[in-house]
């Protein structure tokens, strides 16, 4: 535990209004051949990161797809900026897609484009064409991962960590209300991690996005929970001992199908239940 940044003290929150509440899960489960999913029920809150943990195959992946409506649940509803994706036509979800930005792992880009073209991609889909307004958008966004320069660059030419940056800048391109995160920092070197969880937590302060993170690395995870995006030093920098900082980041673990743990990083480390010690040990 002694390489886990210490969290910031809890920040009392009132009850939030219905309309706060950007995502929301109620008894949702899911099977293949075995159950997966088991009655989960959870709610993200507006501007709020929730991280989301657990062992391989535990269904953390699974819920991504679930909330963006690619895969739809045996039981439960969820529903996403107030509407229900549980049981939309595909028309209907492609609309909602529009404000939600999504993350995928290993980056997932085409390689045949240009990484305007890339971060362009969704809007080149809705508007045919390459205009100066989509340009200007899109170094823009490459200038929040401070990677204007590669604009006319190829994915090839990229370092896995730049190409990971890039595809931040991609679903961050529409502003979108939403973003989800799988495995941002998966395969990166501990430095280059560092550089992803940095703009991630430029996105939730700065733009105070609502987002789900899968992440199998807790030191990213306690990182984003202890650290807040100073924008006059455009740095990431370490919240002062004793602080009441609200940092909008929150922990659920996944363990055979159900929620074993949500909470605050304070309430995770202060958690005696076996399973949770050891999962952090």
């Amino acid at each position: 535990m002694s390489t886990l940044p210490p969290p910031v003290e809890d920040f009392q929150r009132s009850a939030l209004p219905t309309a706060d509440i950007v995502m929301r899960f109620e008894t949702v489960a899911i099977a293949f051949e075995q159950p997966v999913l088991e009655g989960i029920s959870f709610q993200l809150p507006r501007g709020e990161t929730k991280i989301l943990l657990g062992v391989a195959g535990s269904g953390k992946t699974l819920l991504l797809k679930l909330s963006l409506g690619l895969l739809k649940p045996d039981a439960g509803r969820i529903t996403v900026l107030g509407e229900e994706v549980t049981h939309m036509r595909e028309e209907q979800l492609y609309a909602l897609r529009r404000n939600m930005g999504m993350v995928f792992q290993e980056s997932a880009l085409f390689d045949s484009m240009t990484v305007e073209e890339n971060v362009a991609y969704q809007l080149l889909v809705e508007t045919g064409q390459l205009t100066d307004e989509i340009h200007a958008r899109v170094l823009e966004a490459l200038r929040f991962v401070e990677l204007e320069h590669t604009v006319n660059l190829f994915p090839s030419e990229l370092s896995g960590g730049m190409r990971r940056r890039v595809a931040i800048a991609r679903a961050a391109i529409t502003q979108p209300e939403i973003l989800l995160y799988d495995s941002p920092t998966g395969g990166l070197d501990p430095v280059t991690s560092d550089t992803i969880i940095e703009l991630i937590v430029k996105q939730r302060d700065v733009y105070k996005t609502s987002s789900l993170l899968v992440t199998h690395r807790l030191q990213d995870a306690f990182t984003m929970a202890s650290h807040y995006f100073d924008r006059e030093q455009n740095k990431m920098l370490p919240v002062a001992d004793g602080s009441r900082r609200d940092l909008k980041t929150t922990f659920l673990i996944l363990r055979d199908g159900k929620i074993n743990f949500e909470g605050t990083a304070t309430e995770l480390l202060r958690c005696r239940d076996p399973y949770i010690r050891e999962y952090l040990s």
